[in-house]
């Protein structure tokens, strides 16, 4: 395909208000609103993530062109409600770098001089901070109490949620300065999660299990050690680890809920051998 041949951002735009047409539109599209939309959302972020690990990069375009649709769709949604269009969305996000990045846009506008300064990535990362709190206390009602956890989204994921919380917080110096006491907690809240299991109270376990997550996920953090991506990769050790008991089991005429725990122990140290994945 030529680059004359090949569809623009406007024939996806073009495309969208066609779905939604209320004469002749898909009867599907024409019944969705910005709730029923997220599910979708989520999913197509979760599936460029996939392709992204999986280094499927044939296929990552695809995957992305999908993600790009979730916003086109949102735009038309708010278009037809008359609250903001794609050139709004567009606009507010160029809008949004240029005021977060003065060290690549000195004069505040995208087609000014190209003198930038020089800063190291760290600073970078404590200068957007700085900046994304000055705009939460412009944006913060006058009597309001500006607070560095303000609009880290309640639907995150928990995990992806625990760690955003203790990013903000160790800006403004909330953090241990060395990994041991970080370690030292993990043993602490461990130990919590016994106390409760054995004083038989099930709030109390579920409220130390939290604790303790969230201390994993401190641990990640001050590794520089992505949560998320470090659970998904051990899911995936396990399904490969799991569905190799289950072959072998199933080669050796066993079903895998008759075995005892010593045959199964027997063939998951098989599967470690095997797959030559260090547990």
């Amino acid at each position: 395909m030529s680059e004359f041949d090949a569809y623009q951002l406007q024939d996806l735009l073009y495309l969208m208000t066609r779905l939604r047409d209320p004469e002749s539109g898909c009867p599907w599209d024409l019944q969705q609103d910005f709730t029923s939309i997220v599910p979708h959302t989520l999913e197509e972020t979760y599936e460029v993530a996939d392709a992204i690990e999986r280094e499927d990069f044939a296929h990552l375009p695809s995957e992305l062109g999908d993600l790009l649709f979730q916003v086109v769709y949102y735009s038309q949604l708010g278009h037809e409600q008359q609250m903001f269009d794609f050139s709004t969305v567009v606009h507010s996000i160029t809008e949004k770098l240029i005021r977060r990045h003065p060290h690549v846009f000195p004069e505040g506008t995208l087609y000014g001089a190209r003198e930038t300064t020089a800063v190291e990535a760290e600073q970078v990362k404590e200068r957007w901070e700085e900046i994304k709190q000055r705009e939460r206390a412009a944006s913060a009602e006058p009597e309001q109490t500006i607070s560095v956890l303000d609009d880290i989204p309640l639907q995150l994921p928990a995990l992806s949620r625990a760690l955003k919380i203790q990013k903000r917080a160790s800006t403004v110096g909330f953090d241990w300065g060395d990994l041991a006491p970080v370690l030292d907690k993990i043993d602490e809240e461990l130990l919590e999660v016994r106390e409760a299991v054995a004083s038989g109270d099930f709030a109390a376990v579920s409220e130390e299990l939290g604790d303790l997550l969230f201390a994993t996920v401190n641990v990640a953090r001050h590794l520089h050690i992505d949560p998320e991506t470090a659970l998904r990769a051990a899911n995936q050790k396990f399904s490969q680890r799991f569905k190799y008991v289950e072959q072998q089991a199933q080669a050796q005429g066993l079903a895998m809920d008759d075995c005892s725990e010593a045959q199964l122990d027997a063939l998951w140290s098989l599967a470690k051998q095997t797959l030559n994945k260090p547990r």
